[in-house]
């Protein structure tokens, strides 16, 4: 091999060692980013019923392995119409105000976090975001919430779940109880209180009857106290009159 023709192999060499790494760096930098978190449904139609949703976060930590799970729920889909069916062992399902949490053993580095719920029946949509935040076991949290806007993608997307339209006749189930608490006033609000004192007709006559009874006895009493007063006067003048008739014959 002539000197120019080493060179040149060398320089080869040199090229193809250097993009090697170039490309081994942009994977390792592009892996955090292509990590991310996913949404499947056994059957995307909406007012299915009894749909089980499987969601996937990818792990994009080589040292630390998940912990727990936030996901807020899409309008139309209440806490109360969720229940777990799979999740990863000893992990537990805590239903929030908006959603749920799912949490327990760590798991181990690399490893996907995979978990089933139950839903009771999806909403009339065409598509469902399911916000999902992450949190690892140093404390990193990976936040999947941003939604597209004017058509470009997001940088860290929340899981989205594209329905098709409604089966023919499809109509919604009645609400859960927890919805229906939240729409329908309270009882206690709408209804007089049981305890707050009311008019009592037959009260009310006792005390008529009771105030005409003392006025019917305040009357008789009266009279008879008139009567007395003329049966005393009448008795004393035919008294003074008798005494008077007999001193003079």
């Amino acid at each position: 091999m002539s000197p120019s023709t080493h060179v040149v192999a060398h320089a080869g060499r040199r090229v193809a060692l250097a993009a090697a790494a170039a490309l081994t760096a942009t994977l390792a930098l592009a892996a955090p980013a292509a990590a991310h978190a996913e949404v499947e449904a056994d059957r995307p139609q909406a007012l299915a019923e009894n749909v089980t949703l499987t969601f996937v976060s990818e792990a994009e930590s080589a040292s630390a392995g998940f912990s727990k799970l936030r996901v807020v729920l899409p309008e139309g889909i209440a806490p109360t119409d969720v229940t777990l069916d799979e999740a990863p062992k000893g992990w537990k399902l805590t239903a929030t105000n908006d959603g749920y949490t799912l949490g327990g053993p760590v798991l181990k580095a690399g490893i996907d976090a995979e978990h089933k719920i139950k839903v009771r029946q999806l909403p009339d949509a065409k598509e469902l975001a399911f916000k999902t935040v992450e949190t690892y076991s140093d404390g990193e949290v990976s936040r999947w919430i941003e939604l597209p806007t004017g058509g470009e993608e997001a940088e860290q997307p929340a899981p989205v779940l594209k329905l098709e339209a409604a089966a023919p006749g499809a109509e919604p189930v009645s609400p859960s109880p927890t919805e229906t608490e939240r729409a329908t006033p309270s009882a206690a609000a709408s209804t007089p209180s049981a305890a707050a004192p009311q008019p009592d007709a037959s009260a009310a006559a006792s005390d008529t009857a009771a105030e005409e009874d003392d006025g019917m006895s305040s009357g008789v009493l009266v009279g008879v106290i008139v009567v007395a007063l003329l049966v005393l006067g009448g008795g004393a003048w035919w008294l003074v009159k008798r005494r008077a008739a007999s001193s003079q014959s």
